[in-house]
């Protein structure tokens, strides 16, 4: 195996560890189906984008690194270790805890507004205003729908399918059950769905910091492990020569991919799992 072969394996196998991992962590819902070159073009520029410039300085280290050790695979595994460690021990995205905060403020807002003796529907018209930024888009067609001579429950129920949250079609049925019993009990009841939105989000608050604690631990291991590796491999190239034949570059490859297969497992296990449902569109 050349230099410039290791090289250029190790830039395919980073972009596709890049793609994987970012598939892997992926929770919102899938766009719509475009062309597959155009979406492939996209994907290619966006990864070109947010890791162009650690993916040359992982190419050239790995080149580096290759000639002082003699070992050619290393200029596969160093870009690869470079892109692909920091997404796979990172944490993942979690969206479920992000428009939990997010339902919490406009909920409380919505409660702000009907002491004036204005109808939840009256409310969530004047909420669009204001709303954050997660909700502006849904908030905007769901006002859109109420002009639409679309019923109060109707368009949450389309908010609902939108958003693809559970946490967010319990706030939304909620609220929809809120709207169909005019202005009796509205405020309390905005008032008790807010103190249950703040229970859910200290829950899964607790439930991330416990999902959190080994990806601590394993992110240390790694880093203490490719440093120990790194220092043995250039100032103990005796005691690591077998892997500089060909059969142990292969078995030392091998090795790497068994690693960063139980890290994307490690991942997958510490991402939040998809829940069902409770409230969807009746059209």
């Amino acid at each position: 195996m050349t230099t410039a072969l290791a090289a250029l394996l190790g830039i395919l196998m980073a972009v596709g560890l890049v793609l994987v991992a970012a598939g892997l962590s992926r929770r919102t819902p899938p766009p719509r189906r475009q062309p597959h070159g155009r979406t492939a073009v996209r994907m290619l520029r966006e990864l070109a984008k947010a890791h162009g410039a650690r993916l040359a300085i992982g190419v050239i280290a790995g080149i580096g690194f290759a000639a002082v050790t003699g070992m050619g695979v290393m200029a596969l595994v160093v870009p690869v270790a470079v892109i692909g460690l920091p997404i796979l021990l990172s944490a993942p995205p979690n969206r479920d805890i992000e428009l939990l905060e997010v339902l919490d403020r406009w909920v409380r807002s919505l409660a702000a507004t009907l002491p004036t003796g204005r109808s939840i529907t009256d409310a969530i018209r004047i909420s669009v205003r204001n709303a954050p930024a997660v909700l502006a888009e849904p908030l905007t067609l769901l006002v859109s729908r109420l002009d639409g001579r679309w019923t109060t429950p109707e368009a949450l129920r389309a908010m609902a399918d939108e958003l693809d949250s559970p946490d967010a079609d319990a706030v939304l049925a909620a609220l929809s059950l809120a709207a169909e019993r005019g202005g009796t009990g509205a405020a309390a009841t905005l008032a008790a769905l807010a103190d249950s939105i703040q229970d859910r989000l200290r829950a899964r608050r607790e439930i991330e910091t416990e999902r959190a604690k080994p990806r601590i631990v394993v992110r240390q291991v790694t880093i203490i492990t490719i440093a120990a590796l790194a220092v043995a491999l250039v100032f103990g190239r005796d005691f690591f020569a077998p892997y500089g034949t060909p059969l142990g570059q292969t078995i030392l490859l091998t090795l790497i991919g068994l690693y960063v297969a139980a890290l994307l497992m490690l991942r997958r296990m510490t991402s939040p799992r998809r829940r069902d449902r409770i409230l969807r569109s009746l059209r």
